[in-house]
């Protein structure tokens, strides 16, 4: 079965504030999707709601098609999720945790040892596990928390602001942990407001704000909203082109619709059409050998079509 969760209808009230207004959202596939917004949009609201931490005012939630409301532990089965900052007992270490939430899911102790090896060592901690989770840094407790999210194999992986109050050490580890995810073939459904960690590690994205959707659709779609068909790229090498080379190879190619410098090494390129089109000027522009190193969606481009849908919503 293809992994999924859908939202239909799903709304939470707290007294007379609406957090959750009438999402319906359904994403599937074997991809990360990452739930953008400001802080207070109802993007944790909706993921307690997703795991049954707390319950819809109206609407329903499912995970692969099963009601999370109606048969939880069915639905939460094939689920491994971190919400918020959960905390392992200090005086435990990563082995000893991960027995005690095996056994609270029913899983047999030697598919939880193993499980932990391979969980561990997928997010690096392996060397630690028997180490007290107490002396752990901040980065490190979040590596352990999310393998315990990991620890029953689950098809759909549903994290929170997984970097959140990280140093930028620990927020690039928590990406490369994420990005390492994606070749498990999950569905991995991750809030965050950063925008350079959902260009980084994300596939789609859906916008919310002040608990309503705005809009979903794959990020590579995304820079198209900025109208005319034109979607933004960022384009790094390995040194420093200069401006004549720029403007007649590359400003040249018919694709482009124009480019600007980012930085010594970086470019920006307006590109003309679709995905087709941003395929084949990939290919025009590694063809020349100026030592292109990456190839990716503007993170402006994000930025600036972010900034536009939240300063409409609150017009």
């Amino acid at each position: 079965m293809t992994p999924s969760i859908e939202a239909v209808g799903l709304t939470k009230r707290f007294g007379s504030f609406t957090a959750l207004d009438h999402l319906n959202l359904k994403v599937d596939g074997s991809k990360c999707v990452g739930f953008l917004g400001p802080n207070g949009a109802g993007k944790t609201t909706t993921l307690k709601m997703f795991t049954d931490l707390i319950f819809p005012s109206e609407g329903e939630a499912f995970i692969n098609g099963v009601s999370v409301q109606k048969d939880r532990k069915r639905a939460l089965s094939v689920c491994g999720d971190l919400i918020e900052s959960p905390e392992i007992y200090p005086s435990l270490t990563p082995r000893e945790a991960f027995q005690m939430s095996g056994a609270l899911r029913g899983m047999r102790p030697e598919e939880v040892a193993s499980r932990t090896t391979t969980v561990l060592e997928e997010v690096k901690m392996m060397e630690w596990a028997d180490q007290k989770f107490g002396s752990f840094s901040k980065g490190m407790k979040q590596r352990v928390n999310i393998a315990a999210a990991l620890l029953s194999d689950p098809e759909v992986v549903i994290l929170d602001e997984p970097s959140t109050g990280l140093d930028p050490r620990g927020m690039a580890e928590v990406r490369s942990i994420v990005r390492g995810l994606k070749k498990g073939h999950r569905l991995i459904f991750m809030s965050s407001h950063i925008l350079s960690e959902v260009v980084d590690v994300c596939d789609e994205v859906a916008l919310l704000d002040r608990g309503k959707l705005l809009f979903a659709d794959r990020l590579a779609n995304v820079t198209q909203r900025l109208g005319g068909g034109v979607r933004a790229v960022e384009a790094e090498f390995a040194s420093p082109l200069d401006e004549t080379v720029l403007a007649s190879q590359i400003g040249a190619l018919p694709e482009v619709g124009g480019w600007s410098r980012t930085d010594a090494n970086r470019i920006t390129l307006q590109v003309k059409g679709g995905p087709v089109e941003q395929a084949h000027l990939l290919e025009k522009i590694a063809s020349l050998q100026l030592g292109l190193v990456s190839f990716r969606e503007s993170r402006s481009a994000l930025e600036e079509v972010y900034l536009r849908e939240i300063s409409v919503g609150d017009a």
